[in-house]
């Protein structure tokens, strides 16, 4: 967000994530469970500081150390609810930690992770023409969201779905429990909020009826239902993954880029594929991961950390992993693993090979079967290879070395000491041959098998 674009005024984001995971059935609190790359709280605090907001809050329980932990690792303000007695209880549990805020507050979820960044800002540039804005959406099914009441073009109330009569469940617009408001009035309406419902908390949702008694305009801001998916289980984590892939895949799809298979390639939170790339079958992208224009990742291959130059090709089965640079009309084939190293322009290593902490020319040849030996157990060691050189087949290249610009190595050859420009290296045994030899061992044996 650039300063033209920063908001009129101050944007505050409260988190709520006290839960206590009991359907996750894991050690780990399910906002800290991953979702293409990256944990849920991550994704909802990534949005809300993309939204502009210049402070965020983070609301969790005095059991949820592991929640916290990660939370202050993300730099984010701390409030404790304990015990849990419903959102309303939990926002307020964030007063202390906001205090003298003057701005715009939304109330997020840590466990709804989908929830996009235009969606968001909608959310706060609504407050302009609104005092409290609510985050709906149509649901194909609504069965227990909270239904959204509008009356003339405005929010009326909320109301939960077991408190809801049959009108009001026949409402399809649902409540996404995001709402945000200038942070008085959020709070000026949470003092008179009770718990006198039939869960016997106190609910966010009843700020907008408090509200609007007080003369306040409530809207809806409508978002997409996919963008909505709490998690709250291992199959709802499988749905919001499947959910963001679906996602990733058409938008993919809708930028150019050909996918042989889209429902085989897999998706990482931050993937960039370029205009005229193509992905085959059976791809998966981890975090941090660039495929230039005009590069074709083939099928079955792994791809993590790494940077695919343009006209580049990866694979089949082919894995590169952090810290790998492929430059342009590079070449990696089947069976070849590559990590934290640079191809140059033109470079290629076809089969059966690992290249791990190397920095390879332009128009280099590494052949089948080449090791970079990188690690003595303790420290890695780097192997730089210059422009033009060719690497001959079952090479092992035992860093830290350097092969000049020109050079070959022979097959077989294991590299201890550098190689200069244009020289060939050779480092193995000399053959010999035993005339007869093998008819004597064959001869031998058979008889030896035949006495047993």
């Amino acid at each position: 967000m650039t300063m033209s674009d920063r908001p009129s005024r101050p944007r505050a984001a409260i988190i709520l994530a006290a839960g206590k995971s009991t359907r996750m059935k894991s050690a780990t609190s399910k906002v800290l469970h991953d979702l293409a790359g990256r944990r849920l709280l991550d994704w909802v605090c990534a949005c809300a500081r993309e939204a502009g907001c210049d402070r965020i809050i983070c609301v969790v329980g005095e059991q949820n150390a592991d929640v916290r932990e990660a939370a202050e690792t993300l730099g984010l303000q701390i409030a404790v609810q304990e015990p849990q007695l419903g959102t309303g209880h939990a926002v307020n549990s964030a007063r202390d930690a906001i205090g003298d805020f003057d701005g715009d507050v939304a109330v997020l979820f840590a466990d709804t992770p989908l929830i996009t960044t235009r969606t968001l800002t909608s959310v706060y540039e609504s407050l302009s023409v609104s005092d409290v804005a609510v985050l709906g959406f149509e649901a194909e099914e609504p069965a227990q969201y909270g239904r959204l009441i509008e009356r003339s073009g405005a929010l009326e109330k909320i109301v939960e779905a077991k408190e809801a009569g049959p009108e009001e469940l026949a409402v399809t617009l649902c409540n996404s429990g995001v709402i945000a408001a200038r942070s008085g009035d959020m709070f000026a309406a949470l003092d008179q909020v009770t718990n006198d419902n039939a869960k016997g908390e106190y609910y966010l949702t009843d700020i907008i009826e408090i509200l609007r008694r007080d003369g306040k305009r409530a809207s809806v801001v409508r978002g997409d239902e996919g963008e909505m998916l709490g998690v709250n289980s291992r199959a709802d984590l499988a749905a919001a993954h499947q959910a963001f892939q679906s996602h990733m895949r058409a938008m993919a799809l809708d930028d150019g880029v050909t996918m042989r298979d889209p429902d085989s390639v897999y998706f990482s939170y931050d993937t960039v594929i370029e205009r005229d790339a193509v992905i085959g079958e059976n791809v998966v992208f981890g975090p941090g991961v660039t495929v230039r224009s005009h590069a074709t990742i083939h099928p079955f291959s792994h791809v993590e950390g790494a940077v695919v130059g343009e006209g580049a090709s990866v694979g089949p089965f082919a894995r590169l992993r952090p810290g790998t640079q492929l430059g342009p009309d590079s070449f990696i084939g089947n069976f070849v693993e590559v990590k934290k190293s640079t191809l140059g322009r033109g470079s290629k290593a076809s089969h059966l090979t690992y290249i791990g902490d190397a920095e390879i020319g332009e128009g280099s040849n590494i052949g089948a079967g080449t090791v970079t030996c990188n690690y003595d157990g303790f420290f890695k060691h780097k192997t730089v290879i210059g422009d033009g050189a060719f690497i001959g087949t079952h090479t092992s290249l035992v860093a830290p070395v350097t092969i000049g610009d020109g050079a070959f190595t022979a097959s077989g050859t294991v590299v201890t000491r550098d190689v200069p420009n244009d020289a060939m290296a050779i480092a193995r045994a000399d053959q010999a041959n035993k005339d007869g030899w093998a008819a004597r061992f064959r001869a031998a044996m058979t008889k030896r098998k035949g006495q047993s």
